[in-house]
């Protein structure tokens, strides 16, 4: 008897990825609360650890060693992750909005999205400086700058902590590169006033033997392309200016009507807001019963807290305080691989202190580094043969990579008898028929994908794209579609928002392509499942897999690589950046190409058999065979690092049998990686290739020759 999973019942709502959630996220991996769906929304993939910024900006550390996976994270929490910037809470819906999707709804929600500056509101900043956060364009732009030749120099505005810290990594690294540099630190009041006498006394020699000038009690008035001018008259020059002050809460939380102290969210010993389902912590929230500084340890020790109280108001357990220390351990970078320590007013510095630090700062990354295999269900003592090899070792793929093999599929269709109506016309192999009806020519197909993210809305936009490249693979106009829709066993709520998310997708998708969603049909099981049938119209002969001619050139729309990474990401094992390209590259329709390729010869999109699969089909149903160049063969970012680590999409080996004969290893076995929502490739005149790809890529597409048609049957690769 199947024992379906538990059904969902209750939406929880991650707003940020900041520390506190990141520590949450990993907690409920280990230890989910059934029936909740958990939701973490973030502009990014990756989430900076700010204790390794002065480290990375002076040289320590390498940039990705600063980055929370939140992808990883996610996985491994069971959430779904929607990457996109919060606009705004609708306390009264009960609505999280993101800019280009529907409304998130949540039963519960938490904040943790930090803080941001006031540096942009001085006069220049936004077109000459860079704010310390976000790291990213932080990070590329001191990369750039640091790596340069020549005189710097370099402004830091704000002498709180972070930018002293900042101030002397700047100085560090210049110096170490050995380029003339004039580093200052201002502030408009007094520098260090958070520290004791004694570490400000530390802190400031060190900052004079790295050479930094301190200008304190200075007002800016503006900064230009190569000074910030001050109030005073004076010219401190500058080329690299950026800022660690001015600290706010980002402003759309103003908006939320939560209460509010200086723009920060007031929450109880509970973190608990003024609207009882929201939660708050980290910087953008206001200890209303201890207030205390703006500090990352504090977002650190709230987050077993925040455990346990997002789970007692999703219905489990008891709501605890949190209770906040009364001071905590300063670890102050000061440049080289040299620290201060502080607390209770006592300190020391050196390089023991360093060491101290890092060892702090990479245990707590190596948390989200090495998560906690979760063991897999064992199998039951007694069971059929072949059981444990049809199980195998890892999640089962979805999207493309959970299809029938095309030699299973060929098989089970070679002896259907032929179509006795004269409107339907056959197409040998074609994902889709050719209708007549009346004097139009009209296109039909269906396909459907088992969800492999979480994300009803990504999984919908992903899954109408894929479907429609049947329609746009044979140069026809899409018409109508209808959905089929499976979803995961959930309660009545959960139900209608899901089907609102994937329906108010699917419309945009469809209709942007200039179709209409006529109908469909929905249930319920025990996973995500999303499939359209579709109908398109062709004003001129519909292009097939048969009419390729030897010479003519192969011309490929996207890269190859989604089956690999989304096998990996379901295991755990894709960088989360890699991953988020893959995703932007499989929502991009195929309209625009389809219309480029017009007077395409013959033309597929490549999806679950590959390319070398779906090639073979043009060569099969065109008499003719192909010869590949690998080296001109796109390959999405980390597809080909994973493969050659042995990550494989289930469907792979079926897709390598068609081509026994080429080579494997390197670029070559990306050639039998099932594809989702991938590209269209076309057979074209060799005269008219090089306009249509510098068309192709002026629309947007990555599209290259690849290859040619030839008289010989078969693929082969040049050499």
């Amino acid at each position: 008897m199947n024992t379906p999973p538990l059904p969902l019942t209750r939406d929880l709502v991650l707003i940020g990825g900041g520390h506190t959630h990141a520590l949450l996220l990993r907690k409920w991996g280990m230890d989910p609360l059934p029936g909740a769906r958990v939701t973490v929304i973030n502009p990014g993939p990756t989430a900076p650890y700010s204790g390794m910024l002065p480290g990375f900006v002076a040289g320590h550390y390498d940039r990705h060693e600063l980055n929370i996976d939140l992808v990883k994270l996610a996985r491994f929490a069971g959430a779904r992750i929607v990457l996109g910037a919060v606009d705004g809470i609708d306390l009264n819906d009960r609505h999280v909005h993101v800019p280009g999707r529907p409304p998130i709804t949540f039963d519960v929600a938490s904040v943790n999205v930090g803080i941001t500056s006031d540096m942009p509101r001085l006069e220049g900043f936004a077109e000459h400086a860079t704010p310390a956060k976000p790291l990213g364009p932080f990070a590329a732009k001191w990369g750039d700058f640091v790596d340069q030749s020549g005189p710097a120099a370099v402004v830091v505005i704000g002498g709180g902590i972070a930018g002293v810290e900042l101030v002397m990594a700047m100085a560090h690294a210049l110096k170490s590169r050995n380029r003339p540099a004039q580093v200052t630190l201002i502030d408009n009041a007094q520098a260090l006033t958070a520290t004791q006498d004694k570490a400000a006394s530390t802190i400031r020699r060190s900052m004079s033997g790295l050479g930094i000038e301190v200008i304190e009690g200075a007002t800016i008035t503006r900064i230009t392309n190569d000074h910030v001018l001050l109030e005073d008259g004076r010219q401190i020059p500058a080329n690299f200016v950026t800022g660690a002050a001015g600290a706010r809460a980002h402003e759309w939380i103003a908006q939320t009507g939560l209460d509010l102290k200086d723009g920060f969210i007031q929450v109880d010993g509970h973190l608990q807001s003024s609207d009882p389902a929201v939660f708050a912590a980290g910087d953008c929230a206001h200890l209303t019963e201890s207030p205390r500084p703006k500090a990352g340890v504090y977002a650190v020790r709230e987050a077993p807290i925040l455990f346990n109280n997002l789970r007692a108001a999703l219905g489990a357990g008891k709501l605890r305080r949190y209770v906040p220390q009364k001071d905590y351990l300063k670890l102050v970078s000061l440049g080289g691989k040299s620290a201060l320590a502080e607390r209770l007013g006592t300190s020391f510095s050196g390089a023991l202190m360093w060491k101290w630090k890092d060892h702090i700062d990479q245990t707590f990354m190596n948390k989200f580094r090495n998560l906690p295999q979760m063991a897999q269900p064992a199998l039951p003592r007694d069971h059929a043969a072949g059981l444990d090899s049809a199980v195998g070792d890892k999640p089962m793929c979805g999207g493309c990579g959970a299809k029938i093999g095309r030699g299973a599929l060929r098989d089970a269709l070679r002896n259907l008898p032929k179509p006795d109506r004269a409107d339907v016309t056959p197409l040998p192999n074609d994902d889709a028929a050719l209708l007549l009806t009346g004097n139009a020519r009209q296109v039909m197909t269906s396909d459907h994908l088992r969800g492999f993210t979480l994300d009803p809305v990504l999984m919908a936009r992903i899954a109408a794209v894929h479907a429609l490249g049947d329609i746009w693979a044979m140069g026809a106009v899409p018409q109508a579609a209808t959905a089929t829709i499976i979803l995961p066993r959930m309660s009545p709520d959960l139900q209608h928002r899901t089907m609102v998310e994937v329906m108010t997708t699917t419309n945009d998708v469809i209709r942007s392509a200039g179709a209409e969603i006529v109908g469909g049909h929905s249930s319920m099981g025990d996973e995500l499942t999303i499939g359209f049938t579709l109908t398109g119209l062709c004003e001129r002969d519909s292009i097939t897999l048969v009419g390729a001619r030897p010479g003519d050139a192969l011309i490929l729309t996207k890269p190859l690589g989604s089956g690999i990474l989304m096998a990996a990401e379901m295991a755990g094992a894709a960088d989360g950046a890699w991953v988020s390209k893959a995703f932007q590259q499989m929502v991009q329709p195929q309209d625009a190409a389809s219309r480029i390729l017009a007077d395409a010869h013959a033309m597929t999109d490549v999806t679950g058999f590959g390319l070398a699969g779906h090639l073979l089909g043009i060569c099969e149903a065109s008499g003719c065979g192909a010869t590949l160049d690998p080296d001109a063969i796109p390959i999405m970012t980390g597809a080909l690092e994973l493969s050659e680590g042995g990550v494989r999409s289930t469907l792979f080996n079926d897709n390598r049998a068609l081509a026994p004969e080429l080579p494997s290893g390197g670029k070559i076995d990306l050639l039998f990686d099932p594809q989702t929502a991938g590209g269209l490739l076309a057979a074209v005149s060799p005269d008219h290739a090089h306009q249509t790809c510098t068309t192709l890529r002026e629309a947007g597409y990555p599209a290259v020759v690849i290859g040619q048609m030839t008289e010989t049957s078969g693929l082969r690769l040049q050499s």
